[in-house]
Parts: structure tokens; sequence; C-alpha cells
């Protein structure tokens, strides 16, 4: 794994342990062009897991995980992403799959990741 790649896991892994409370057990970043593809395993915390245990569970953890994000990430990319990637942060797409627990999130930058 490149030393980019696991600075940005780690900027990825804080942001989400500060918001929720836990990170991920593992996260798998690539660079594609203008964008950063994480995949990420072992997100949810035990309240989430037991929780999730019913259909309306599952879609209520889905959708506060989801929302969250997505409104952290709109007010502005976490300290040091776009100085690491060298580009401007323009938008998330992110989404999760409670029973697997795996979420994937794509981050869309304003040019190429060099």
């Amino acid at each position: 794994m490149s030393k980019k790649v696991h600075e940005f896991n780690d900027i990825i892994r804080k942001l989400r342990k500060d918001l929720f409370g836990k990170g991920p057990e593992r996260i798998h970043t690539v660079f594609v062009e203008n964008m950063a593809i994480s995949t990420l395993y072992g997100n949810l915390t035990p309240t989430e897991t037991f929780i999730a245990k019913t259909s309306e569970g599952r879609e209520m953890v889905h959708l506060a995980r989801t929302k969250m994000i997505q409104d952290v990430y709109a007010e502005g990319p976490p300290e040091g992403l776009e100085e690491l990637v060298g580009a401007k942060f323009v938008h998330l797409f992110s989404d999760i799959k409670i029973e697997e627990n795996i979420a994937v999130s794509v981050f869309i930058f304003d040019k190429n990741i060099t």
C-alpha cells in the first residue's frame, strides 16, 4: 500500500470514528483518475448491530449512516484530504450494506489525483 493510500485511509477512519464512535476495521482504497474509491469493512457499532436485527432497524441504521456521512462531507472535506491528494474535493457518493457490514465511498475531486 502506498503512503498516500495509507494516509488517505487514516483520514477516513478518523473522521468516521469521531462521527460514529467507531471507525472501520479495514479500508481498501484505490485512486482512479479524479476519484478515490474506498471499501470499508467492519463499520457498525455494537448498538447499530443490535438495532439492525429487524428490517426497520436495518433501514434506520442505513439511513442514519448514509445521511450523516453525506452531510459531513457537504460541509467540507476532512482536514488534510485535499492537500494529500493534490486536488479539490467536489463530492462524495456513499452507501452501506448493513447485512454484510460493508460500505463504499467514492470521493470525486476536481482533477486527477497526483
